[in-house]
């Protein structure tokens, strides 16, 4: 299990490094990747060319920081951020062939958190041998 700081705004924080360096001395098989929290989530996608803010933004847009939300504990629109998990999953399956992820050429594992009361997170890894 790891631990990585997202602070206290929305953020797309990229891990492949650290899912990388989790397999690199382990064969063929599937990483799973899980997320132990109620109000994060993962996501396979390109980084670094603003495709992570685009990602936050249209979180934004689909589930707003308004009064809409029937749970109410924490910051503003904290009820968002539970139903999060909905629309970006606290899990991933990627396969691995001779200890190296296999993932398309602009293809990132991130960690995506819309909560800041919570700026820490954990990220459990596990190895199935294939």
């Amino acid at each position: 299990m790891i631990s990585v700081q997202t602070g206290s705004r929305p953020t797309v924080r990229d891990i492949t490094a650290e899912a990388e360096r989790f397999v690199s001395d382990q064969g063929d098989g599937l990483l799973h990747v899980f997320v132990p929290h109620a109000t994060a989530g993962l996501a396979i996608i390109e980084t670094g060319s603003g495709s992570d803010e685009d990602l936050l933004r249209a979180l934004d847009d689909l589930l707003p920081t308004d009064d809409r939300w029937r749970h109410r504990h924490g910051s503003p629109g904290h009820g968002r951020d539970h139903v999060l998990p909905a629309f970006v999953p606290p899990y991933a399956t990627l396969p691995v062939l001779g200890g190296r992820l296999q993932l398309g050429t602009w293809q990132s594992l991130c960690l995506v958190d819309t909560n800041g009361d919570n700026p820490t997170r954990k990220v459990r890894f596990s190895f199935l041998p294939g």
